[in-house]
């Protein structure tokens, strides 16, 4: 299974990194590949809700993805799975606070698809797949970007 971890200190309080995550919506401002997202069932940022994000695809179109929130725990954790679109994952944003801020780690991984999971891989692809789920977690510095310059609350 493809793994890959991202940490970034925000300045920002842990309870406002955290309700800016928790909101889904926010996605398309500081990841690249989201073009929106919308509510598809359950109450916003609570566990069980899941989301209709339309991602870029390969050739330029939007292609949809759904993500569900499998836990959220005020001010420390949120994780998620993508159920269905370009790319199967779970991941999750662990936070802690500290006197400069609040360090945010990004954790993802790709589930093994089709029947021998990565039995089946080339070489090349289980390195690309890889090189993706690193790309993904590092846009963390992106979230970092966008928060600090919001005036604090």
């Amino acid at each position: 299974m493809a793994t890959a971890e991202h940490e970034v200190l925000i300045r920002r309080d842990a309870m406002s990194v955290y309700l800016y995550l928790l909101d889904v919506t926010n996605l398309p401002v500081w990841r690249d590949g989201v073009r929106s997202v919308a509510l598809l069932k359950g109450s916003e940022g609570t566990k069980g809700t899941v989301y209709r994000q339309m991602v870029a695809g390969r050739s330029g179109l939007s292609i949809p993805a759904e993500l569900e929130i499998t836990e959220a725990r005020p001010g420390a954790e949120i994780q998620f799975r993508i159920t269905s679109g370009p790319a199967l994952r779970l991941g999750g944003y662990f936070l802690s606070t500290e006197t400069a801020g609040t360090r945010v780690r990004c954790a993802l991984e790709a589930p093994p698809e089709g029947r021998f999971g990565f039995l089946n891989r080339s070489a090349f692809r289980s390195r690309l797949l890889q090189r993706s789920l690193r790309s993904e977690a590092a846009q963390l510095e992106n979230l970092r970007a966008v928060m600090e310059l919001q005036p604090a609350a």
